[in-house]
C-alpha cells in the first residue's frame, strides 16, 4: 500500500472514494460542507433523513453523487467533538479502513484527518497509516489458495492547504513503521517448523543485504560456547535446532554516538521443556519470539527512515523442547556473566536466555539497552492486553519510554523494580533461581534481568499480553514497533 499526502479540494479531486467526516449533531466537516455544496445538499438531506448519524466510527457508503468527481463518497462519523480522545480516534479510523476495503476502489483520498479536536495532523495521520495497514494485512501465506489481495493500493491524504515539511516527515516515517510491523506480524505468524532460530538469522542477514546501513553477524553454539553462555544453551539443550545469536548494528549516527541497544527474545517454539506447558493453545507458543520479530521489524523501520541514530540490535533464538538431553529443574548453569543460576522451572526461560544477550550487550559500550520478550504470563493477569509492562533502572529512561507509546497509542505501564523483590530469587545453591514464585511474577522475572544490566542504563518491556491475539482474530499485533520506533525517532530528534 503506498501513502501520499497533498493539497486539494473535496469537490475537485478525482478518487476511487472521497473520505469525509459527519459528527453526532448532523454538522458536517469542512469538506463534507464543501460537497455537500458542489452535490447541491444531496449529503445533508440524507443526514436530515437519518441515513448517517454521525454517531463514532459510523460509515455509510455512497455511489454516483452528482456534481461530484470521485467515484463514491465514504461519510464517516466522528461522534462528538469533545469526545475524540484517542481510543476513540483510532477506532474511527479502523472503521474507516475496514469500509473502504469491503469497496472495489483502488484509491481513497481522505479529506478528514484535520478533523480530530486536539489531535495533531501527523499523530492523525500516523494512526491512520497503521489502521490502513492492519486493514489490507493477510496472514495466508501457507494456504494452498491465498486469498485475494484488497484492492485498495493508495491513499492519499488532502489537506486544505500545502502540506507542511514535519507532515510530510510523519507520513514517511509511518509508513516505515507499517513495513515494521508487517515484517514482525510475517514472522511471528510462521509456524515453529518453519520460523526456526536458522531462519530467524537468514531473516537478519536478508534484511542486511537489503539495507547497506546495516551489518549482520550470526554466531552458532560454538561461539557461544567460547563466550561461555551457559544460561542461554541451557535452554537450547533439548532441541535438534541449533541455536543463533543475531547480531544487526544500524549506523546512522556519528561514529563516536553510544548506540542504543534492542535485545529481543527468539524462542521460537517454547513447550516448556521438561516442565512441560499443558496442551491447550501451546500452538500460539509460536509467538514467544515476537521480542526478536520486534527488533527485526524496528531495524527495517529505522533503516528505511534513514534515521540519525546508532541501533544494535541483539537476537537470541533457540527452542525450548523436552528430550532426554533438556535440562531439569535442578540443574545450576552459569552465565555468561559468570553468576550462577539454579533453574527451578525450565518453562521460565526467556529470562535465561536474555541474561546472556544482556551481558553479551555490554561489549557494544550501549548509552541505553532495551529488551523486548513475551516473558510471563503474570503479566497478562496484571496488564490484560492493553498495555506492555515496562521496568527500567533509570526513571528518565521509563518516562522516555512512556511517553513514546503514548505519542504512538502502543501504550505500557511501568510496574516497581524494588529491591524488596531480590530476595524472592535467593537459592540455597546458586547465586539465583530463575523463578521468584507465584506472587508478583512479572515483576521478579525483570527483577532477574536487572542483575544483568547493572552496567548500562536499562529497560524491560513485557509484550505477553500485546504480542499477539488469541481467539478468532488470532495473530501477531506487530507491537511494540509503533512504541519503539517512536522512541527511537524522538532520541534521533534529541527529544
Amino acid at each position: 500500500m503506498e501513502f501520499s499526502i497533498k493539497q486539494g479540494s473535496p469537490e475537485k479531486l478525482k478518487s476511487g472514494c472521497a473520505v469525509v467526516g459527519v459528527f453526532e449533531d448532523g454538522k458536517l466537516s469542512k469538506a463534507a460542507q464543501a460537497l455537500d455544496k458542489a452535490a447541491k445538499h444531496a449529503l445533508s438531506d440524507l443526514i436530515a433523513r437519518g441515513d448517517m448519524s454521525g454517531k463514532a466510527s459510523s460509515t455509510l457508503l455512497l455511489h454516483g453523487i452528482p456534481g461530484i468527481v470521485a467515484e463514491r463518497v465514504l461519510l464517516v462519523g466522528l461522534g462528538k467533538a469533545s469526545e475524540l480522545d484517542s481510543k476513540t480516534s483510532v477506532e474511527i479510523l479502523r472503521a474507516t479502513f475496514k469500509a473502504l476495503q469491503d469497496t472495489p476502489a483502488k484509491e481513497a483520498a481522505l479529506f478528514f484527518t484535520g478533523d480530530f479536536a486536539g489531535r495533531e495532523h501527523a499523530w492523525v495521520v500516523r494512526q491512520a497509516v497503521f489502521a490502513a495497514a492492519e486493514s489490507a494485512y493477510r496472514a495466508d501465506s501457507m494456504k494452498s489458495k491465498p486469498a485475494k489481495p484488497p484492492a485498495l493500493k493508495h491513499i492519499a491524504f488532502i489537506t486544505p492547504e500545502p502540506p507542511s515539511a514535519g507532515s510530510k516527515t510523519a507520513l514517511g516515517q509511518a509508513a516505515a513503521a507499517a513495513h515494521g510491523m508487517k515484517l514482525t506480524k510475517d514472522l511471528g505468524n510462521l509456524p515453529g517448523n518453519i520460523c526456526t532460530p536458522t531462519y530467524l538469522a537468514k531473516q537478519a542477514l536478508a534484511l542486511a543485504k537489503a539495507h547497506k546501513s546495516i551489518k549482520a553477524t550470526v554466531l552458532e553454539e560454538k561461539d557461544m560456547h567460547k563466550l561461555g553462555m551457559g544460561s542461554l544453551l541451557s535452554v537450547t539443550r533439548g532441541s535438534a535446532q541449533p541455536a543463533k545469536l543475531i547480531t544487526l548494528e544500524y549506523r546512522g549516527g556519528d561514529k563516536k554516538q553510544q548506540p542504543v541497544v534492542l535485545v529481543g527474545k527468539g524462542i521460537t517454539f517454547d513447550s516448556g521443556g521438561i516442565s512441560l506447558k499443558p496442551g491447550a493453545e501451546m500452538d500460539e507458543m509460536k509467538y514467544d519470539m515476537c521480542g526478536a520479530a520486534s527488533v527485526l521489524g524496528t531495524m527495517q523501520a529505522i533503516a528505511e527512515m534513514g534515521l540519525k541514530l546508532n541501533v544494535v540490535g541483539v537476537i537470541p533464538s533457540c527452542e525450548n523442547l523436552p528430550s532426554g538431553t533438556a535440562t531439569k529443574p535442578g540443574d545450576i548453569v552459569t552465565s555468561m556473566s559468570g553468576q550462577t543460576i539454579e533453574i527451578l522451572n525450565t518453562d521460565a526461560e526467556g529470562r535465561l536466555i536474555l541474561c546472556d544477550a544482556l551481558t553479551y550487550a555490554a561489549r557494544f559500550k550501549p548509552d541505553t539497552v532495551i529488551d523486548i520478550a513475551t516473558l510471563t504470563g503474570a503479566c497478562v493477569i496484571a496488564l490484560g492486553h492493553v498495555a506492555s509492562g515496562l521496568f527500567s533502572n533509570e526513571d528518565k529512561l521509563a518516562q522516555e519510554l512512556l511517553a513514546a507509546g503514548e505519542q504512538a497509542h502502543d501504550r505500557a505501564w511501568q510496574l516497581p523494580l524494588w529491591d524488596d523483590y531480590q530476595p524472592l530469587l535467593d537459592s540455597n545453591f546458586a547465586d539465583m533461581q530463575n523463578i521468584g514464585g507465584r506472587a508478583g511474577g512479572t515483576i521478579t522475572a525483570a527483577c532477574f534481568l536487572s542483575r544483568f544490566a547493572k552496567d548500562y542504563r536499562w529497560a524491560h518491556l513485557d509484550i505477553a499480553g500485546t504480542a499477539w491475539k488469541s481467539g478468532k482474530e488470532k495473530g501477531a499485533t506487530g507491537r511494540p514497533v509503533p512504541l519503539l520506533t517512536q522512541y527511537l525517532i524522538n532520541r534521533a530528534n534529541g527529544k
